[in-house]
């Protein structure tokens, strides 16, 4: 192994914490993915502002959301051949510039097919850059760490909810909604360079290929039986958050009540809290098992998705209750499910395998933003009618995910000497 080559995690280090470059890098690629994950939720907040501003209706806006996860998903399959064979810092920086350029053209649409080409250019790209970051996590933090590296990647969420979506909808309120997808490109400009010149290598995978043909790879690592169950669980856990997440602003301020100017408050409050509960729910999965912290998730999102989904008018005070309870929900989900399905595939095959697991989750996520917009419907005053209907479906979701991420985590288990993992 050469000296440009970041070894493979050693087990013993979980009992001495993070190194000082996998702290720098943790906290390089929670940037990297709080650009990201700006870029994809800006739209539901923008979209009380969006449609008026370009006579759009709900279905387009709709359309716009789902063509970033159907053009992440397509990539992220066309991507999977290949995303073992090249040094990962490497594809980091390619696809990074890609998803940049898309950005661009948001700023720059002045109409919706513009904003489309847009959305598209960027899911393309960056649809690929969240399983390149997994696979780089995988790779250099033992499954002992996972859940804290999880944990702080998820901090990412929360700082575009404390910091990212207020200030956009801050922007976008006293100049204009361009101004957001302006300041994204500026920060990943930024990160971009820090990207080239501090991250060193990480192609230790490369000595573990044995097939030099890419579709093969593909092909080798989407035949996998053991791996099946597990794009089942992306597909149900993506359907289920992409059906509520587009309408959130619209249903928030029209049904709920709440004034316009204080959607950035109920996201900064939330923002906060998840700050502090991504971390905790990180070690609380490596603590007390990742199945286990899962669970408690679910339970948690079907009591709060029900309550939400069913509300009329209320206080700016209950909508922000419930925001937060829904949060510990989401990322007692997200962060477990995301440290379990990397301790699933091969070495030879996480780069293929978290990209086609990236692509099921965009694919299916795009499916459920489309069907979502099927279902619900506007009243003249803009308020929603079936939100409740899409709340029942998450729910059905929910549930049926966590039965099946019982056997997901069965061999994982079984490797570790555990009857639950």
């Amino acid at each position: 192994m050469s000296d440009q080559t970041i070894a493979a995690p050693i087990d013993d280090q979980q009992e001495r914490g993070f190194s000082r470059y996998q702290s720098f890098l943790i906290a390089l690629l929670a940037f990297t993915q709080f650009t990201l994950i700006l870029d994809f939720i800006i739209m539901s907040p923008l979209g009380a502002i969006l449609m008026p501003s370009l006579n759009i209706t709900a279905g387009q806006f709709g359309v716009a959301v789902s063509a970033y996860a159907f053009a992440a998903g397509i990539s992220g399959v066309l991507a999977a051949g290949f995303a073992d064979r090249f040094d990962r810092k490497r594809l980091l920086l390619f696809f990074y510039v890609g998803f940049m350029l898309g950005t661009v053209l948001c700023a720059l649409a002045q109409n919706f097919h513009v904003l489309l080409l847009g959305r598209i250019v960027t899911g393309i790209f960056g649809g690929v850059i969240g399983s390149v970051v997994l696979a780089i996590v995988t790779d250099l933090f033992p499954l002992q760490q996972r859940g804290r590296a999880m944990g702080v990647l998820q901090t990412a969420f929360a700082a575009s909810q404390v910091l990212g979506v207020p200030a956009g909808l801050f922007l976008a309120n006293h100049w204009n909604w361009h101004i957001c997808f302006v300041a994204i490109v500026g920060l990943s400009i930024a990160a971009i360079a820090a990207i080239a010149i501090a991250m060193q290598p990480v192609d230790a995978h490369l000595k573990l290929q044995h097939d030099s043909n890419p579709f093969r790879h593909l092909i080798a690592t989407v035949g996998q039986p053991r791996y099946t169950l597990a794009f089942l669980v992306t597909t149900l856990l993506a359907t289920g958050g992409f059906m509520l997440m587009p309408f959130g602003s619209a249903f928030t301020v029209h049904n709920l009540g709440i004034d316009i100017v204080h959607l950035p408050t109920i996201y900064l409050v939330s923002g906060l809290f998840s700050i502090i509960i991504g971390p905790l729910v990180g070690r609380a999965s490596d603590a007390f098992g990742k199945y286990p912290t899962f669970a408690f998730g679910c339970v948690v999102s079907v009591i709060m998705v029900l309550i939400y989904t069913n509300l009329g008018h209320v206080s700016l005070l209950t909508a922000i209750v419930v925001n937060v309870l829904m949060f510990i929900g989401i990322f007692s989900r997200m962060i477990p499910s995301q440290a379990l399905m990397s301790a699933i595939p091969d070495a030879s095959q996480r780069g293929s395998f978290s990209a086609v697991s990236a692509s099921v989750q965009q694919l299916s996520g795009g499916l459920g933003s489309v069907f979502a917009a099927a279902i619900i419907a506007e009243n003249p005053d803009g308020s929603l009618l079936h939100f409740d209907r899409l709340g029942y479906i998450v729910v059905a979701t929910t549930i049926i995910s966590m039965i099946a991420m019982y056997f997901v985590q069965k061999p994982i288990a079984r490797r570790a000497g555990r009857r639950i993992v």
